[in-house]
């Protein structure tokens, strides 16, 4: 069955691609099929923090003088559109309407940084968006949920096919109200690369730290610290 994908907000098609990451042997590495990555405390729709402002969470986004040396910011590319194709995972075919495409999950409130590392095809990228606490958590454990659901899948970009799997990992315990992580791996040309992705929600605000498995964990902590951090 095939079902066409837009870019989500968690990047996991065009957007991923264009991270370098590590390129890693992962024959050692099974799946696991749970089907959601998600811990911490559900979202109350009791809580009514009102979301913030583009502006305001492009001033909480980590920059050079946070992250240390050797890092560099990528120039922001132009928005793409373009539709990929999914095959072989039924969770994402469910999505299905708005959802499937993106429009259920394109928060209006968001900023986005990527940066590379060393002069190394390692990169990092961090995104922020903010809406009721309700709507984050909804959009973002269904797209979770469907993609640790398919451990194996196939994605068509471009004329491209790349092989996937997905990969539940424990969420960070203790940061914000509810935790999400993965670890996925594209694999095209005889190539594999590696791309950690950990969410985070914090009241009204989301915060997706993707990239290199060591950067992700590095700099989480400092990431969410700053995007949470009073004006």
């Amino acid at each position: 069955m095939r079902v066409r994908v837009a870019t989500t907000i968690l990047g996991t098609t065009a957007a991923l691609l264009a991270v370098p990451a590590c390129s890693t042997d992962t024959a050692g590495t099974r799946p696991n099929t749970a089907p959601s990555a998600r811990t911490g405390k559900p979202a109350d729709a009791a809580q009514q923090a009102a979301p913030l402002s583009s502006a305001t969470l492009e001033t909480r986004l980590l920059d050079e003088s946070d992250l240390g040396g050797g890092y560099l910011r990528k120039p922001e590319r132009p928005s793409q559109h373009d539709d990929v194709t999914v095959i072989g995972c039924p969770a994402l075919s469910e999505l299905g309407g708005d959802a499937a495409t993106g429009g259920a999950l394109s928060f209006p409130h968001k900023a986005k940084a990527d940066f590379t590392y060393g002069g190394s095809s390692s990169e990092v990228s961090e995104e922020l968006y903010s809406d009721s606490a309700t709507k984050l958590s909804n959009g973002i454990g269904r797209i979770f949920d469907a993609m640790t659901g398919c451990p194996t899948y196939q994605v068509v970009a471009g004329g491209t096919s790349i092989d996937m799997t997905s990969q539940e990992l424990p969420a960070p315990r203790g940061l914000g109200d509810e935790q999400w992580s993965q670890l996925l791996t594209f694999s095209t040309g005889g190539r594999s690369t590696v791309v950690k992705q950990t969410a985070i929600r914090d009241g009204s605000l989301l915060l997706i730290v993707s990239g290199s498995p060591a950067l992700v964990d590095r700099h989480l902590d400092k990431a969410l610290t700053k995007a949470t951090a009073a004006s």
